[in-house]
């Protein structure tokens, strides 16, 4: 009578960490995707999600200087990653702003479009710049705002950052309906689905182990 054997268990996979070398690059790498993809929605007259699109909104609504409101919206976010997300997701985050706003400053010397159409541009931005997101994420950094909420709420409850993302950058865009044409905000809104998309698709709780 044979008897049959149970298979071996298979151990649980270990996270390798990554190097400062592989952070770096990343970074780089994420933000330069990310800056092409601002500049395809800013070429286009889109709009953008997120906490700079709020604080665009915020500024035309009341005069008051893009910076100084996009310094406040961030405050409780930074103060949150830093309480919650740890100093080294926080110091990585802060090097990321910082070389999106060199990137962003330098692109019209760098990057220029003859004629870019809205759909493709709304499309093209939005997957192109998710990818970007998809880097950092995956290097436990952001840009911010709502890219920190949306990876603590992923760390906290399992919600996928993807999803609160989309939905967030999808109301603030629907806001700019008070002073934007609809036609644009409906292109806009469909450049923050596919941002979004490439989220929620590639960046699951469980899917990958970033460390």
């Amino acid at each position: 009578m044979s008897r049959t054997s149970a298979a071996p268990a298979v151990p649980p996979p270990v996270a390798v960490p990554h190097t400062l070398t592989e952070d770096a690059v990343a970074i780089f790498t994420g933000v330069l995707l990310i800056s092409v993809g601002v500049a395809f929605f800013t070429s286009a007259g889109l709009l953008t999600g997120g906490t700079a699109g709020l604080a665009f909104l915020l500024h035309y609504a009341t005069g008051i200087g893009f910076g100084k409101i996009f310094f406040v919206l961030n405050l409780p976010f930074y103060w949150l990653a830093l309480r919650k997300l740890g100093r080294a997701f926080t110091l990585k985050t802060f090097i990321a702003v910082l070389l999106l706003s060199v990137l962003t400053e330098a692109q019209s010397q760098l990057l220029q479009f003859a004629q870019l159409q809205p759909v493709y541009a709304a499309v093209a931005g939005g997957l192109i710049t998710g990818t970007g997101f998809l880097v950092l994420f995956r290097h436990r950094c952001s840009l911010g705002g709502v890219g920190i909420l949306a990876l603590y709420l992923q760390d906290r409850h399992g919600w996928r950052a993807g999803k609160v993302q989309m939905a967030v950058d999808c109301a603030i865009v629907l806001l700019a309906l008070w002073t934007v044409e609809p036609l644009r905000v409906a292109w806009s809104v469909a450049g923050a689905v596919a941002l979004n998309l490439v989220l929620a698709m590639n960046h699951r709780p469980g899917r990958y182990m970033a460390v």
